[in-house]
């Protein structure tokens, strides 16, 4: 069971980071590239110190790991992993196709999980052993729907462009049975999964902090969200990942996914 102040909390600091990243959205930004060329802005860093700061003053024994600040105290039994704008790109182009991440793993394994759109005010929140939320002023219901064949599917991928060679041939084979597929979208197409309006998200090279906070969102809701061999993702994972949101379709995309 986990502790509601932890849940409290996690909501507190996406308020707090929304403060943030709102006045900012849409403005005139110093972008800088960073070491693998993704943009980066004051948006990010400053929401990112901001959720540093309250959680680490919050639970002073937890650990913290986030994308632009490294990680602390990373052996704590409990470890809060931190994006504060996934899907920077959207956010540099004006599209509220982004979203602050808020996860905590315990002892490795995610228990929380919070997907927060600022500027459409859209909030997911999921929790080890309870079913996922969402609160949206635009209205919506957590139902995801019914999809157990690839060829009924809406697929969802950020862009064709993040597979690498060796991995682009087996995607599409993927892509190539969906229904249909969409690209962008980063976090948000996660969050649309317990909504029905994505059946699964096919990706790779994400880090702990791109995928932490979204599996208890999507397995709160009845879903799974595994690596392309259908293994529970870890710290040690490789960065390749299935989300889904019934469960029957996740052997389809597996079986596509394995190599020649």
């Amino acid at each position: 069971m986990i502790d509601p102040r932890l849940v409290e909390a996690a909501e507190a600091a996406a308020d707090l980071a929304g403060g943030i990243i709102r006045p900012l959205f849409r403005s005139a930004l110093l972008v800088e590239a960073k070491g693998d060329a993704s943009p980066v802005t004051e948006a990010d860093r400053a929401a990112e110190r901001a959720l540093r700061a309250f959680l680490g003053e919050r639970f002073p024994a937890h650990g913290i790991v986030g994308e632009e600040y490294g990680t602390e105290r990373g052996d704590a039994e409990y470890l809060w992993v931190l994006d504060p704008i996934d899907g920077t790109r959207a956010f540099l182009t004006g599209r509220p196709l982004f979203g602050t991440l808020i996860g905590l793993l315990h002892r490795g394994v995610p228990v929380l999980g919070l997907i927060d759109q600022p500027v459409t005010r859209e909030r997911w929140v999921g929790v080890a052993g309870q079913g996922t939320t969402f609160r949206s002023p635009l209205g919506g219901t957590v139902s995801p729907r019914a999809c157990e064949s690839l060829s009924a599917a809406e697929l969802s991928c950020t862009s064709p462009d993040i597979f690498p060679p060796d991995q682009a041939a087996r995607f599409e084979k993927v892509r190539r049975a969906a229904r249909r597929v969409t690209w962008g979208g980063d976090c948000y197409s996660y969050g649309l999964i317990p909504l029905g309006l994505v059946d699964a998200v096919v990706e790779t090279t994400l880090k702990p902090w791109d995928w932490a906070a979204l599996v208890p969102v999507v397995e709160g809701a009845g879903g799974r969200m595994t690596d392309w061999r259908g293994e529970a993702l870890t710290l040690a994972s490789q960065g390749d990942v299935i989300a889904v949101g019934d469960p029957a379709l996740l052997p389809e995309i597996v079986d596509a996914l394995r190599g020649p």
